[in-house]
């Protein structure tokens, strides 16, 4: 049919506590426009995450078209984007939909759903609602993470809800692929329409794994259901992120076919699910002291999960209790990753590769979680931070860390890096030297992607979450909500659902 499809997206994760994300934040990670998206999404080792290359590569197989890409804008997850800078894209955006009007088949958006801006609790809606005032009635496909914030325009305004279904996310490029088939319906005539459900439980990050536990079960059987119905062509369970702290907070089931009472009832089906697991959403932490305890005694060598300064749900990355504690406890054969600390970096590429020194951590302030920490230091080894992912969430991505050190803190390796990233694959060590195979001990500063990365070292139950402090605590009386609708569970045990 050779249609003309736009190609857009705009996709970060935002903390509301985190620190404002401003244009770097996006150029460092993955800025494209024009065909420089259509190429990346092509490439062998793409700077983008998995779904536009799905997508892309997808209606490439399927024969004849023409991509008309004109900006994604994509960031690791940080605090609300500079309304100035979501501005500045929206009238990139404006541009390049403008020059397509009249003359566009259908557009793909790539999205998040936790996207915040400093003015805005839905820039996704607005992106939305621009592709629909200047290119109207169009099939419109959205791609979102599982832990997006659905609004009820994040689901009216297309025609198709693409979720992930995994957590840790290795979904992406199927979940595009899904998108380009569901596109090549609507393009040969069906039309979709959606049914969605929002719940009162704000579920912890830490028990939404899709390997098992309830989340699991929930996303199971909504696939389940969706084999058995053939007028359901899509079926997205969306955990939510907390930290968005929006009006529209709340796990949320979003059904696509094409049937509305069929796409209805499976809807309340899913969200009666929901709400029957709503007390096993809840988050189980060890505690600093208990995890040393557990690591002396155990004998397989175990990951540490440092879930509450996580860089994937907007965390500083430079919290020091646990490394001080271990450090402390003279933990030997351990690693460390990835401590974000831009001067240090700099510090240690200064000095050089074996050189000593005294390492002062946080020397330049932060967040109220960002304390000092100073310790005798040996510079290992030093890289520019260009890697492409191993496994898992990054597999296949090439990735920016910016500098990059292996400073060696006693028994300890501790891989420090200037941009923002989560510890989430085994890359970020081994690119430096560093034999994971041989530590006792591997703590990361990564919720739970890090699984997915991780997984052919620490299985499931060689995996603890310790309780650290910082701004992705999953213990969520820590935090001063302000947005989210009340009463929520788990924090308000008189929340319910009709």
């Amino acid at each position: 049919m050779n249609a003309r499809i736009a190609l857009l997206g705009f996709s970060i994760e935002c903390n509301r506590w985190a620190p404002v994300a401003t244009l770097r934040d996006f150029e460092t990670r993955c800025l494209l426009r024009g065909a420089d998206i259509v190429a990346d999404a092509r490439a062998a080792s793409p700077s983008a995450l998995g779904e536009m290359p799905g997508f892309v590569t997808t209606m490439d197989a399927a024969g004849p078209w023409s991509p008309c890409p004109i900006m994604l804008a994509m960031a690791e997850p940080n605090g609300p984007v500079d309304q100035a800078v979501f501005d500045g894209f929206m009238a990139e955006w404006r541009a390049g939909l403008e020059a397509l009007r009249g003359a566009c088949d259908g557009v793909y958006a790539v999205l998040h759903g936790a996207g915040l801006t400093t003015g805005l609790s839905d820039p996704e809606a607005a992106l939305q609602a621009l592709v629909r005032e200047i290119l109207g009635d169009v099939p419109f496909i959205c791609g979102y993470d599982l832990h997006g914030n659905i609004s009820a325009e994040n689901v009216a305004l297309n025609d198709a809800f693409v979720g992930y279904r995994t957590n840790p996310h290795v979904d992406m490029r199927p979940r595009g692929a899904e998108a380009a088939q569901l596109m090549l319906r609507m393009l040969a005539g069906e039309r979709f329409v959606r049914a969605h459900r929002r719940l009162p439980i704000m579920a912890p990050t830490v028990s939404m794994l899709t390997a098992q536990g309830p989340y699991a079960e929930v996303i199971n059987l909504g696939q389940a259901r969706a084999a058995e119905t053939p007028s359901i062509a899509n079926v997205s369970v969306m955990g939510g992120f907390a930290y968005g702290d929006t009006p529209f907070n709340g796990m949320t089931i979003v059904v696509t076919g094409t049937e509305p009472q069929a796409a209805e009832t499976l809807a309340d089906e899913l969200a009666q699910a929901c709400w029957e697991r709503r007390g096993r959403f809840v988050a189980r932490l060890t505690a600093i002291p208990d995890a040393l305890a557990m690591l002396a005694a155990s004998p397989l060598p175990l990951a540490f999960a440092d879930v509450a300064d996580n860089p994937g749900g907007g965390g500083s990355g430079n919290t020091m209790e646990i490394l001080r504690a271990f450090h402390a406890a003279g933990v030997q054969a351990a690693a460390f990753g990835c401590i974000i600390d831009a001067e240090l970096a700099a510090e240690a590429h200064g000095l050089g590769v074996g050189a000593t020194f005294t390492a002062r951590f946080n020397r330049g302030g932060g967040d109220a979680f960002s304390k000092p920490f100073v310790a005798e230091a040996v510079v290992r080894a030093l890289s520019d931070g260009q890697v492409t992912g191993r496994r898992g969430l990054y597999g296949g991505v090439a990735m920016n860390l910016g500098a990059t050190a292996w400073l060696q803190i006693g028994g300890i390796a501790v891989v420090v890096i200037s941009n923002r990233a989560q510890c989430a694959d085994p890359a970020f060590f081994e690119h430096l030297g560093i034999d994971l195979t041989a530590m006792r001990a591997v703590v990361v500063k990564s919720r739970g992607h890090f699984r997915a990365g991780f997984d052919e070292l620490f299985p499931h139950e060689q995996v603890v979450e310790v309780d650290g402090p910082g701004l992705t605590s999953p213990i969520f009386q820590r935090f001063d909500w302000k947005h989210i609708p009340r009463p929520m569970l788990p924090l308000d045990a008189e929340a319910f659902w009709p």
